[in-house]
């Protein structure tokens, strides 16, 4: 049985999400969320209600994650605490050392702590690169070709080293790790989510990538499930199928400008300066290549499938946006 769950990465859309419907289930005594900054409904700025969430401002770098482990005997933690995109204050530099230092010293603490016998991670599905040389499904076991090497996804490779290496020191604790595909929904809001919603979308010419999302309802979900049940192992989360960039760009009811790869990379780099939309180099690789993965044992494991499909989460995240076709017929 679960008893006291703690949640990281309380301040974000999904992470709220979690700790709210943890903090909801009868079953769980009590639910400590925790972040560097106070969430949005504690700032009087809307957001996800945290319920009786118990909100704690810690910053997971520093040792005092250890001391909420031990004074609130946890016996399950939900790391969701990953940065997806640098901040205009902080930086590359910044989020790096928030993704790598902050999961070491949680783990850290997990492994030292009596009490842990459950840990879930999210982690993402970028970890597989987009490379032309990529096989067209993704399983759990299959080494990427051209791994990442820059921004989260590379921090998500190194965080999921740290990971299996803490459960081979704690083969006594149950440790899931969870690959997502992007988040897509009314709530999100991330460089994916950002880059839909503009007028004119660049697309990169002679690529139409195979795109994969997950509806927010059904991360939610899962990260629940594995937050209250035993499952450990690594598993790829996503919604069934695939959109092609095409589509997407036509169901959202935009124009497309096709630029040659080195002009599409100038534009995205001039982007992220002036803070406009984040074009990592993931994502412009994924631009290019897209990426696809099986979720078959995420299924098998739990006996439950997403809701949403890929194309459903996406028609969702439209509704939400007021994006429709241009004609009013999807393709």
């Amino acid at each position: 049985m679960t008893h006291t769950v703690l949640v990281t990465g309380v301040s974000r859309h999904i992470g709220a999400r979690v700790s709210n419907v943890l903090a909801a289930d009868p079953d769980i005594d009590r639910v400590i969320g925790v972040d560097t900054v106070p969430p949005p409904s504690l700032t009087r700025d809307g957001g996800v209600s945290l319920g009786r969430t118990e909100f704690v401002r810690v910053d997971l770098r520093s040792p005092d994650i250890a001391q909420v482990i031990a004074a609130a005997d946890i016996d399950t933690v939900v790391h969701m605490s990953l940065v997806s995109a640098p901040s205009r204050g902080g930086g590359r530099a910044a989020m790096k050392e928030h993704n790598i230092i902050g999961t070491m010293q949680l783990l850290g603490a997990c492994q030292r702590s009596a009490t842990v016998r459950r840990v879930v991670v999210r982690s993402t599905t970028a970890v597989y690169g987009s490379s032309p040389r990529d096989p067209a499904v993704f399983t759990e076991d299959l080494e990427p070709h051209d791994g990442p090497s820059h921004g989260y996804a590379k921090d998500a490779c190194e965080i999921e080293g740290y990971v299996r290496g803490f459960a081979r020191r704690r083969p006594d604790v149950t440790v899931s790790l969870l690959r997502f595909a992007n988040f897509m929904g009314p709530g999100v809001d991330s460089p994916l989510t950002r880059y839909f919603t503009q007028p004119v979308l660049p697309t990169v010419f002679g690529f139409d990538p195979r795109l994969q999302f997950v509806h927010e309802d059904d991360a939610v979900e899962v990260l629940r499930r594995m937050a209250t049940e035993d499952h450990p192992g690594t598993f790829n989360v996503a919604g069934a199928g695939v959109l092609l960039l095409s589509q997407c760009v036509r169901r959202a009811g935009r124009l497309s400008m096709p630029l040659f790869s080195p002009a599409f990379e100038a534009l995205g780099n001039a982007a992220r300066r002036f803070g406009l939309v984040e074009y990592s180099p993931e994502q412009l690789k994924l631009m290019c290549h897209g990426r696809a993965v099986e979720t078959s044992r995420l299924e098998t494991e739990l006996g439950w499938k997403p809701k949403f499909s890929t194309g459903a989460a996406f028609e969702d995240f439209l509704r939400s946006r007021g994006l429709h076709p241009i004609g009013g017929v999807p393709s």
